[in-house]
């Protein structure tokens, strides 16, 4: 197979990986009452702190629309709550609970449990391999199809 093919192979793997990601993210959800959007939505808040929906909808690159749906869940759940946005009176931040901070952690640390194992039977220099080839992918096909490069 020429480079050409395997780089074209590399691309279409992207669905099965993601499906498989998905599926173990989700079996590892089974008891915590989070669906994987959820999950998604508790992930940013951890990792950047409160945030608006748009600000959410950026940093999953998905419309803003579903996140407000997905957002609604966690607040019924009592996973996040509304904050005042001193930059603007009609968009409020969304923040974890105490609730939400210690479902997410528990979530993550199981996640990167699984991680470890894998990573047990892969090279470093094979990771970071991968993550510059698809990181640079993700640039170029973005840049062919007009979405913004992050």
């Amino acid at each position: 197979m020429d480079k050409d093919e395997q780089l074209y192979r590399l691309i279409w793997l992207s669905r099965p990986l993601m499906q498989a990601a998905e599926a173990v993210v989700e079996r590892g959800l089974d008891g915590t009452g989070l669906t994987v959007r959820t999950r998604a939505i508790l992930e940013i808040l951890s990792t950047h702190g409160e945030a608006t929906v748009p600000d959410i909808a950026r940093a999953l690159e998905i419309n803003r629309q579903y996140v407000q749906l997905m957002v609604n869940e966690t607040l019924a759940e009592k996973l996040t709550i509304k904050q005042a946005n001193p930059r603007h009176k009609t968009s409020t931040k969304i923040a974890l609970t105490q609730k939400g901070r210690a479902l997410i952690e528990k979530v993550v640390c199981n996640e990167m449990e699984l991680v470890r194992a894998m990573a047990e039977h892969l090279k470093s220099t094979d990771i970071e391999t991968a993550l510059v080839v698809t990181s640079t992918l993700i640039e170029r096909l973005k840049s062919n199809t007009g979405e913004p490069r992050k």
